[in-house]
């Protein structure tokens, strides 16, 4: 028999069987780490860990809180790279390797006397501050103490601060960097305490929790007058999440739920983050956003699922804008453009995005066009599309002007006209996400490669269901069409450009990492692979082959170790006979084997740190052979 080819279309395929698969594309039905480039499967670049400190305290290399958002950019000014990092409880900017804490103060006290208290061989400290305001979880920061018990003064007002657990409402406790070597009472006459922004603000929410207490829940449910408990609880309280918009070479900056502040690059990092209702002029700024954005090219600041004029209760669906070249003034008068409008479909505005020619607003029903028409209305609004809404706040990403996002369970498209993405592996993905942290999931764009990612909550995370973060990934190729999926740890991407030659993200652990970096994962292996259906040998699938040859197409590099293995059956529900793993180098030119049977699949895979390969059309020799 002549050799028969083994050509696959491109993109993984789990939706339907694997002898289906192989049939009827055939496809590629299991992947981790493999891209496809031209049609044809290729492991993906590695990546390697950019090292950054805390300034202040260069022992300190990572962000404190799970990261949200980032925004990179180049300040016209003074010729600067930053990154602006949001996390669940924090807000920082990275510049020349050392991040910076520029999150938002709620109140400062002052010159406080002597309100620390310590014990002897105890690492926890107690704060007196009547009517302090802050809930367990918030962070603090001390200064001008000094040495308590043997606590040192640079220990007790470190930069980064403290997080604390409330006591009373005139006391929290905290635990320090080192133990009292005795008991005391003390820290100075004339000490600060900074409270940054938390609980009361909508910050410091890992993930999405239910809602509890009276008036939550369905009606008739339990007893009336007595609080629900969260077992049987569909209404959430959402977690932190942060939008993030250049104003110029500025940063405005939103926590979903909560106020807009506006970080001035002139002022310097030692300068936190203010509100912008505190600005100079600023009038009508909403005290409650779900999300902001710039709208381009016009320059209005956006405020989607803001607060009414007047009103410190929050609308859901509701849109303001600024007046124009102005981020700090929404009331609308005769002689500017802010104004408001109020969108029908949905419950709540999820996400906003500027794209080339409108905002794109999406509800968790609807997707809105918002496009600027100047005077007298400033804005029209379009009603794009029903039963499209989205998801997560991060879930949709805009590729020069085509808008792809993930919903409750499928994906879409907008390219003037709403679309489902045909998906391969859609059952697949939303059988296996955990939709209690489906607004963890995140959209990546990698432009080089033409891919869109979703970093997503699996059913398989490690964590289980005790405040996971991402750990999976599906990717589309918008070239080709084509889907792939694997396991990766990122909670945030942020694609290459300007100053930032290749993509970067930081994972769970608030690591940052350079992407398309090298062959390895930070020095250490990566685990490829991907899998072929089942292909039939003839065309009516009635003989079994016996197949003795492979004959490789790879392009590899020098010190490259792909292996292969072939898997065959008799029958679809047979039990899966495995030949290999045979080794398959860039000067193999064949591999002997011995694999017998109706239908064949093949298994691509590498563990090495330098490996990197792209697959062609491998052939096999397959000979006609008995039942026995």
């Amino acid at each position: 028999m002549p050799l028969v080819p083994l050509k696959f279309k491109p993109g993984i395929v789990k939706d339907i069987t694997e002898y289906a698969s192989g049939k009827n594309g055939p496809f590629y039905t299991d992947g981790n780490l493999v891209r496809f480039r031209n049609g044809y499967p290729t492991k993906i670049g590695g990546w390697q860990q950019e090292t950054y400190q805390f300034n202040g305290d260069t022992s300190i290399e990572a962000v404190t809180g799970k990261v949200k958002r980032i925004l990179a950019w180049r300040a016209n000014s003074d010729g600067a790279d930053r990154i602006a990092i949001g996390t669940h409880n924090h807000l920082y900017i990275l510049k020349d390797n050392l991040f910076y804490d520029i999150t938002p103060l709620r109140k400062t006290t002052a010159n406080l006397s002597n309100p620390l208290v310590v014990t002897s061989g105890n690492t926890l400290v107690t704060v007196t501050d009547n009517s302090h305001g802050a809930s367990t979880g918030d962070f603090i920061v001390i200064n001008s103490a000094t040495a308590t018990g043997g606590i040192t003064a640079d220990t007790l007002n470190r930069l980064q601060g403290y997080q604390i657990t409330k006591v009373d409402d005139n006391s929290y406790t905290f635990v320090a960097g080192s133990a009292a070597t005795g008991n005391a009472t003390g820290g100075g006459t004339t000490i600060d305490i900074a409270y940054l922004i938390g609980s009361a603000e909508n910050i410091g929410a890992q993930s999405s929790d239910p809602a509890l207490g009276w008036g939550v829940g369905t009606w008739g449910e339990g007893t009336w007058g007595t609080p629900r408990d969260g077992t049987s609880i569909t209404v959430s309280l959402e977690a932190t999440q942060w939008s993030l918009s250049l104003w110029g070479e500025d940063l405005i900056a939103n926590n979903r739920n909560g106020q807009i502040y506006y970080f001035d690059t002139s002022e310097g990092e030692t300068t936190r983050a203010e509100l912008v209702s505190a600005e100079t002029g600023a009038s009508g700024v909403p005290t409650k956003v779900r999300c902001v954005t710039v709208s381009f090219p016009d320059r209005h600041l956006i405020a989607g699922g803001a607060t009414p004029l007047g009103s410190s209760v929050i609308d859901p669906m509701l849109v303001r804008f600024s007046d124009q070249e102005d981020f700090t003034k929404f009331t609308p008068t005769s002689t500017n453009t802010a104004g408001d409008q109020r969108l029908e479909v949905g419950t709540k505005i999820i996400t906003m995005l500027p794209t080339k020619d409108e905002t794109f607003i999406q509800t968790d029903e609807a997707a809105y066009g918002m496009t600027f028409v100047g005077p007298p209305f400033t804005f029209s609004f379009r009603l794009l599309a029903v039963n499209c809404g989205g998801v997560a706040i991060h879930g949709a990403a805009n590729v020069d002007g085509d808008v792809y996002w993930i919903g409750k369970s499928n994906f879409f498209v907008y390219d003037g006209i709403v679309k489902e993405l045909p998906c391969s592996v859609q059952y697949f993905v939303f059988d296996r996400l955990q939709p209690a942290y489906i607004d963890k999931t995140y959209a990546a764009h990698n432009k080089k490669f033409n891919e869109i990612s979703w970093f997503y909550v699996s059913t398989d995370n490690s964590l289980g269901t005790a405040n996971p973060e991402p750990d999976s990934y599906v990717t589309y190729n918008y070239q080709d069409g084509a889907w792939s999926i694997g396991s990766l740890s990122r909670n945030v991407w942020h694609d290459a450009g300007g100053f930032r030659n290749v993509p970067f993200a930081f994972d769970s652990d608030g690591r940052l990492y350079n992407h398309e970096t090298g062959t390895s994962d930070n020095g250490s292996a990566m685990s490829a692979h991907i899998e072929t259906g089942d292909v039939e040998l003839d065309t009516t699938g009635e003989n079994q082959f016996m197949v003795d040859k492979i004959i490789p197409d790879a392009t590899m590099g020098a010190n490259t170790n792909l292996f292969l293995q072939i898997k065959t059956r008799k029958y679809p529900t047979a039990t899966e006979i495995t030949k290999g793993a045979f080794t398959v180098t860039a000067t193999t030119e064949k591999i002997s084997t011995r694999a017998k049977g109706r239908q064949m699949a093949v298994r691509f895979f590498s563990s090495g740190t330098e490996d990197e390969w792209l697959l062609g059309d491998f052939r096999v020799n397959a000979r006609k052979d008995g039942m026995r």
